[in-house]
């Protein structure tokens, strides 16, 4: 009577079995006790920002140990239902366990997901920069339009997000932002939208209704803990400070707070005016450097530089990830993966969820 659910549960069962020895549950459990001793200390509360980092830590590692132990329960609970079912032939219970059933698929389904976001900085949170390529106006009006997509994206996933650099566009949009983005996983997920970005409509700034091809460039680079030292000569660093041409009042308009950091050897630039103290956006600048710079070295030792920083393509024809068509069709085509949404409206306003998924899966 029986057979099926038995047959689903045994499933189930070994793939929670294969979860908790990829996930070590084991070992994240000793380091949770490790940690629960840290922060009982007296002192643990006067260390700054090492505080926040083993807090988050903490949490991280209760989070994976307690799905794992919630779906393990509930595994044992069908078991159990479906044991008193066989001996009374209840059919009652038998529904109830096809109800229950899809829940706890559900629970390893996401466990399992979770599984691909296991690289070494997935954790933590993000540097995410956009900077508008081929099409004059057109991009930077294009790097807007994902600005806002990324923002709503960081806004349903329950992510902070703070911008750091804004360069506004000649006539209309951006030429190049850089916003912090703060969340379990930030990187993890964002790494996939890595690579240009291509845009094809009827310009509205064109008056003859003509279509445009516009590209974008997204890079993503994790944040680095303090414990990761980067060398960095300063005798390398070309320091520029300017006035902000962002939001922030007559103060960022009066003052030269902005900071515009060149690293002469690779020629990467990063910058920050979002801070009223030229010292606080200096740092905030450097911390960017150290993860670019971090990433680039990364992906020398791993070939991997094009998947990882993406800096020698060019942003134009023929090296886009993903193209979002609005005129003659409606359609967002992910050219890794082949994944496609003719529903571009929500597309644009963030739903990008099933992009992510699609290629963390492809790369697993």
């Amino acid at each position: 009577m029986f057979r099926d659910e038995k047959e689903s549960l045994t499933l189930l069962q070994d793939k929670l079995n294969e979860l908790r020895g990829y996930l070590d549950v084991e070992v994240k459990e000793e380091r949770v006790a490790e940690l629960e001793a840290e922060i009982a200390k007296p002192e643990f509360w006067n260390q700054g920002e090492r505080t926040q980092d083993i807090l988050k830590e903490r949490n991280s590692l209760q989070k994976i140990v307690g799905d794992y132990r919630q779906a393990r329960q509930e595994l044992e609970d069908l078991q159990v239902l479906v044991e008193l079912g066989e001996e009374g032939q209840d059919e009652a219970t038998r529904d109830e366990v096809r109800e229950l059933l899809p829940v706890l698929e559900q629970r390893i389904g996401r466990m399992e997901f979770a599984r691909m976001l296991s690289g070494q900085h997935d954790a933590n949170n993000a540097i995410f920069s956009i900077n508008a390529g081929a099409g004059g106006t057109e991009a930077q009006d294009w790097a807007e339009m994902l600005l806002r997509m990324y923002l709503r994206y960081c806004e349903r996933k329950g992510f902070k997000t703070e911008i750091t650099d804004y360069q506004p566009g000649d006539e209309a949009g951006v030429k190049g932002v850089t916003f912090n983005v703060e969340g379990d996983y930030a990187y993890g997920f964002l790494r996939a939208e890595n690579g240009i970005h291509r845009l094809v409509r009827i310009s509205p700034f064109d008056t003859n209704a003509r279509r445009h091809t516009s590209f974008c460039s997204v890079f993503v680079f994790p944040e680095l803990s303090d414990d990761i030292e980067v060398e960095i000569n300063e005798k390398d660093l070309k320091v520029d400070t300017y006035r902000s041409s962002g939001a922030g009042g007559q103060h960022v308009n009066k003052t030269e707070s902005a900071i515009r950091i060149t690293h002469m050897p690779t020629g990467i630039v990063v910058a920050c005016q979002n801070e009223r103290s030229q010292h606080k956006n200096r740092a905030v600048a450097m911390k960017q450097l150290k993860a670019r710079l971090y990433e680039l070295e990364v992906s020398k030792k791993e070939e991997e530089s094009a998947a990882i920083s993406g800096e020698k393509k060019e942003i134009g024809w023929g090296s886009q990830i993903r193209s979002y068509v609005l005129h003659p069709y409606r359609l967002v085509k992910d050219h890794r993966t082949g994944y496609e949404v003719g529903n571009t409206d929500a597309v644009l306003d963030g739903d990008i969820d099933a992009f992510i998924e699609a290629y963390l899966l492809s790369r697993n």
